[in-house]
């Protein structure tokens, strides 16, 4: 008979090992969104004949992100069950797999099937990857962290689109042979992650038992993620069409993927900065942030030009690199041990909602109010007003609160 004597607990500290594993498996998402882009004109020329390929060829690069909005909450249930790494190793080998499937399958069907799956798959390792973030570091080096998050995946959807690019030029197959990199990521994490476990010692399934999902507290703050996933891709993605629209010819890509990459600059800056300034100022950053991107977005819409808007990107971008990592802050890392995996996982998809959201209400917007400019405009309005309000909800006793219970970096021996 096995007495219970025999379990032994190893004690981990996280270091800058761990922290680079858990900031490239946030990566994934971001590849999965802007790696095939630069061959979408390829895939659209190759599916002409295909009845519907003018709506569903894009749906491979949108397809994920809505996979990772309604599957991310489910990712979070499984991570408080089963435990974090076993979720992880799973989703970045599975990952691999449908991910790479275009570059050898002909069949649009059969590729948008695998882009569900990559979607899938990205809300696992999402979920999984902040989550151990906020287990394994903690104050200063959690928020480091947390801001390094949106610094490297801004900085990574930039060198994507470029390798998608240059890969490109070998075909539409060709870049979906990048997916495999996530097997390549899965060897140390096996070797060099661990399962946290709670101070009291109990496992994430022991632990999530007995607690409930905090919905009174954290109910509000997703439905601000959800604005902030939403706030956060006005600009990537209406930025060329702002240009255009502004006098840039559509040719232009010079101009165009210039301003961008200023705009993705900015964004990390933000995220550089994020970490000294919550040292101060913690999560009442967040009406700040959401401040800038207001005041970004209204100089787009009052500043006539191309000077309008790229001073209005930059500080739109600027303000969206604070909202994230911010929000991360206010939403995840003030609850315990065991909720937490639930919890980023509603996070994720309420924040990749916004996403996906983000398209879809600019275009109603800015037919209903006859233009870009002014829909945009009208986002800096509601931005202000997000902005009030996460002021005054900031300011309240319980929004910085550290969880009464953490966890331990050991693991079961």
């Amino acid at each position: 008979m096995t007495s219970a004597s025999t379990t032994t607990h190893r004690i981990h500290r996280a270091g800058t090992a761990q922290g680079i594993l858990l900031l490239a498996g946030s990566c994934m998402p971001v590849l999965g969104s802007v790696l095939i882009t630069p061959v979408l004109p390829q895939l659209s020329a190759h599916f002409a004949a295909t009845p519907g390929s003018e709506v569903l060829v894009p749906m491979i690069v949108a397809l994920p992100a809505l996979f990772i909005a309604l599957m991310a909450p489910f990712a979070g249930q499984i991570v408080d069950r089963v435990g974090r790494k076993p979720l992880l190793l799973v989703a970045m080998v599975v990952y691999a797999l449908v991910g790479t499937a275009p570059a050898w399958i002909e069949g649009l069907t059969e590729i948008l099937v695998s882009r569900v799956l990559v979607g899938i798959c990205e809300a696992a390792i999402m979920t999984v990857c902040t989550a151990l973030i906020v287990d394994y570091f903690h104050d200063q080096r959690r928020n480091r962290y947390l801001a390094a998050q949106t610094v490297v995946t801004t900085l990574a959807a930039t060198v994507f689109i470029a390798l998608g690019g240059a890969l490109g030029g070998g075909g539409w197959h060709t870049p979906f042979w990048v997916y495999a990199v996530s097997l390549v990521l899965a060897i140390p994490m096996f070797f060099l992650l661990w399962e946290p476990r709670a101070a009291s010692g109990a496992s994430a399934r022991e632990a999530s038992e007995r607690v409930a999902v905090p919905w009174r507290r954290i109910g509000a703050r997703l439905l601000v993620t959800v604005f902030g996933g939403f706030t956060f891709y006005v600009v990537i993605i209406e930025v060329s069409y702002l240009l255009v629209g502004a006098g840039v010819a559509a040719d232009d890509t010079a101009v165009i993927g210039a301003v961008a990459a200023v705009a993705s600059l900015a964004t990390a800056a933000g995220g550089i900065l994020f970490a000294t300034l919550a040292r101060r100022l913690d999560v009442r950053l967040l009406p700040i942030a959401f401040g800038l991107q207001a005041v970004g977005l209204l100089v787009i819409w009052i500043v006539s030009g191309v000077p309008g808007v790229v001073a209005g990107a930059i500080v739109a971008s600027f303000g969206s690199g604070l909202v994230l990592p911010t929000l991360l802050r206010w939403v995840v890392a003030t609850t315990t041990f065991a909720e937490r995996g639930r919890v980023t996982g509603l996070w994720t998809a309420s924040f990749f909602f916004g996403q996906f959201l983000t398209p879809i209400l600019i275009g109603i917007l800015a037919a209903a109010l006859g233009g870009l400019t002014t829909a945009v405009g009208v986002v800096g309005v509601a931005a202000v007003a997000v902005a009030v309000a996460t002021f005054v909800a900031t300011r309240r006793p319980d929004a910085v609160a550290s969880p009464s219970e953490d966890v331990h970096a050991r693991e079961t021996a």
